[in-house]
């Protein structure tokens, strides 16, 4: 029935920088696992990863960038930064994002320049920080699977950029290739306000989530509004705020149907009661939709506890970081699957919760089975059962 959208509002513009620094003031959940993936992309001496509250026009923001950076590695090779990538210490998913954003910009690069994707040099992404943006932006798209992505239409700017083949117009070619199908708007500032690597998360978040270029949403998203993020880019604009906002919407899926991001583990180690305590917190947590636990045989014979927890797709890294935490699983497995619900709606009878669910034509009643505890004796607790479902 619901479902997640983002909506990036591009005020200033967008870089990878102000994208990342955006998502995670709109969804804190994330900042543990983009700082450690951004890190782990870094050589030595690079510097240290940073998120870092800030003010851009007279607006809080979140800056993310290298405090203490070093040394500048300049240009590379496409197949030397995908190499780099694969070889890190990554989050589950985040090697195939970042690599997919930093080809994007190949292929875009090499269509331009006339040469092979493979043959790509990168200069104006070169330095280890925007390596770090395109990492830690994958690090977000993979934390986030199945969430729809609207922007709003992008800021022109205007004038010209110094490149490592020269001064070249605003926007620089390979943003426009990249962009090709979106809105833009002149608003009467100049500069680069939408640069490749910006261009090319933008890119990116669109084919995630299935829709054809010319299906972008250019306005606002339809929803509850359930939190709103804003990173800021490194300069500052003569006339309006330098941010990306970022806006996390709760949708209504008009058909009766949902994706869902469904998590799972298996546990053949902690006895009865250790899972029996793992479960009831990890059920109370409001993140997680339902919980199922089943019986199966692993290795050697071992009875193992299957868990199988259903969450919105937002919700992963929190979840996750729980499951850790909550039981001694030192894995996890996760897939999104779409599921059809029936409407429902809760009341209250004499002091015991309802659901009702529509069924065609009729409807059907559950009691609250932690409502009907204090009955004093099993046939009492059936006889409210009874009562309250039968209305």
């Amino acid at each position: 029935m619901t479902k997640t959208a983002i909506m990036l509002d591009a005020v200033g513009g967008i870089a990878g920088d102000m994208f990342v620094s955006a998502m995670v003031d709109a969804l804190p959940a994330l900042r543990e696992r983009v700082l450690a993936d951004a890190a782990a992309v870094l050589p030595e001496g690079a510097g240290v990863p940073r998120l870092e509250p800030g003010m851009s026009g007279g607006l809080r923001c979140l800056r993310f960038g290298l405090a203490e950076p070093g040394h500048h590695h300049h240009a590379a090779h496409f197949a030397a930064m995908v190499a780099r990538i694969e070889a890190a210490a990554l989050s589950p998913g985040t090697a195939v994002q970042a690599i997919a954003i930093l080809r994007l910009l190949a292929e875009s690069e090499a269509a331009i320049h006339g040469t092979a994707v493979e043959d790509v040099h990168f200069h104006e992404i070169g330095d280890w920080d925007s390596l770090m943006d395109v990492v830690a932006a994958g690090s977000i798209a993979a934390a986030l699977p199945g969430v729809d992505w609207a922007v709003s239409d992008l800021p022109r700017g205007g004038g010209m950029v110094r490149t490592a083949h020269g001064l070249l117009p605003v926007p620089a070619p390979a943003t426009m290739r990249l962009l090709t199908g979106f809105a833009w708007r002149d608003d009467g500032v100049s500069g680069e306000r939408v640069t490749p690597t910006g261009a090319a998360i933008l890119r990116h978040l669109v084919s995630v989530s299935g829709d054809p270029i010319s299906g972008v949403k250019l306005s606002g998203v339809a929803g509850r509004l359930r939190a709103s993020g804003t990173g800021a880019g490194t300069r500052e604009l003569s006339d309006l705020p330098n941010v990306l906002r970022a806006t996390v919407f709760e949708t209504s899926d008009s058909g009766g149907a949902e994706d869902i991001l469904v998590l799972s583990f298996d546990i053949d180690d902690m006895t009865g009661e250790e899972i029996g305590i793992a479960a009831d917190r990890l059920r109370a947590r409001d993140t997680v939709r339902d919980l199922v636990i089943s019986t199966a045989f692993g290795k050697k014979g071992r009875v193992v506890h299957v868990f199988r927890l259903m969450l919105r797709a937002e919700d992963q890294a929190a979840v996750a970081e729980a499951c850790f935490a909550e039981t001694s699983t030192i894995g996890l497995r996760w897939h999104m699957e779409r599921r059809a619900i029936l409407p429902r709606r809760a009341e209250t009878s004499d002091g015991v919760r309802i659901k009702i669910a529509t069924r065609g034509t009729g409807s059907s009643r559950k009691a609250e089975s932690d409502d009907l505890m204090l009955g004093a004796s099993l046939e009492a607790r059936r006889a409210a059962k009874r009562r309250a479902e039968e209305g």
